[in-house]
């Protein structure tokens, strides 16, 4: 067997791992990117609440969490 074959099929065996794996990542990612747009939408249907708040509220996430441990 031509050393030149087993490369070619090394190479399709690695390209089709990557590929798989690159199809697993986008999807885990659309995923969640519904996930947060539907959580998004029924806070702000049924709260009012909008997403800059949402935001203003992850940026000051860790305070609240180092206030939390310090405080107890």
């Amino acid at each position: 067997m031509p050393i030149e074959l087993i490369i070619l099929l090394a190479a399709m065996v690695v390209s089709w791992l990557v590929f798989t794996w690159l199809i697993k990542v986008v999807k885990a990612s659309v995923n969640t990117a519904f996930a947060i747009a539907i959580i998004l939408l029924i806070l702000q249907l049924l709260f009012g609440i909008a997403p800059p708040e949402i935001w203003q509220q992850i940026k000051e996430l860790p305070q609240i969490i180092k206030d939390l441990f310090l405080n107890n």
